[in-house]
């Protein structure tokens, strides 16, 4: 007969994983430690936070509310989408949201602690070195997001973008566009292909941290075109054609027109695109039109 498995061994291996993170951040002077905290974990939190303010590590966790309770305990923390993601998955997102608030930089070292949720332990270490090419990034080189748009709008679109990779609506499965900044060019290299649903609302609603709008982007997503978003945050429209040509950029094959117009539009202009792959539930990110960084959907389970 199987035994069962001990709530308690969960917070041993974690514990374990913990030190040897602190053991191997330590050693190798590393510029940030990212802990990735399981719902498991948040229980049982208690017992960590004095190791992790020791760390002086940053915190990851799913959701704004778990967020702004553990804020107020002094741990630096930031929120990744309440969404299943696999383990490089969560690590990615992470990256990508301290890149967004300029937390890490180009040739920084990391050391990243994360596990599978459903699982309710952290059971893996992973040293990333941003001056060299790794599993995280498609590009060679990181971005400076912030000198595009800012932050805290491209951490809700890309949270808005893995949300409906995940979820889709009504059951099925979305493929779009999220076109980031230099809206002035990206406009001239575009046409509408549907009235624009979003037109004659005040910009106060059309910002992108606005819940009612979030959920109309949701029901707009099936509907062809990419949606174009000021960079600082405010939704221009839906349901845009997008023209430029991705002549000359490096994309793996089997990427569809959706991928082509995402790497075109950044190739011309200084915008940043999120696409949703409708077949894989895949989100890339395109700069500079390649692929900065992809996060992928979960085969199975959480």
């Amino acid at each position: 007969m199987k035994k069962k498995k001990d709530k308690s061994d969960d917070v041993k291996l974690s514990q374990v994983i913990l030190e040897s993170a602190y053991e191997i951040a330590a050693k190798l002077k590393v510029q940030e430690t990212f802990i990735i905290m399981s719902e498991q974990l948040m229980e049982d939190s208690k017992q960590f936070l004095s190791q992790i303010k020791k760390m002086n590590a940053l915190l990851i966790v799913r959701g704004e509310e778990q967020m702004e309770k553990l804020s107020k305990k002094s741990l630096k923390v930031i929120s990744i989408p309440d969404v299943s993601l696999t383990r490089m998955g969560q690590i990615k997102m992470s990256v990508m949201m301290a890149l967004s608030s300029g937390m890490i930089k180009q040739g920084d070292k990391i050391v990243c602690v994360t596990g599978v949720n459903a699982m309710g332990s952290s059971d893996t270490v992973v040293v990333i070195d941003t001056s060299k090419e790794f599993e995280i990034l498609s590009s060679t080189n990181l971005i400076d997001i912030s000198a595009w748009v800012r932050p805290d709008v491209f951490e809700s679109v890309l949270t808005l973008a893995v949300e409906l990779a995940n979820q889709g609506r009504e059951g099925r499965a979305v493929g779009t566009i999220f076109v980031l900044g230099d809206e002035e060019k990206v406009l001239q290299l575009s046409r509408q292909i549907i009235i624009n649903p979003f037109k004659g609302y005040s910009e106060e609603e059309l910002s992108i941290h606005e819940p009612k709008l979030k959920e109309a982007i949701k029901e707009f997503s099936v509907i062809d075109g990419a949606f174009l978003v000021r960079s600082d945050g405010v939704l221009l429209t839906a349901g845009r054609h997008l023209n430029a040509s991705a002549e000359g950029a490096s994309l793996p094959q089997g990427l569809g027109s959706r991928h082509m117009a995402a790497a075109g539009i950044t190739s011309l202009t200084d915008a940043i695109s999120i696409v949703i792959s409708e077949s894989t539930g895949s989100v890339r990110i395109y700069k500079k039109g390649n692929i900065f960084m992809e996060i992928e959907r979960p085969a199975t389970g959480p």
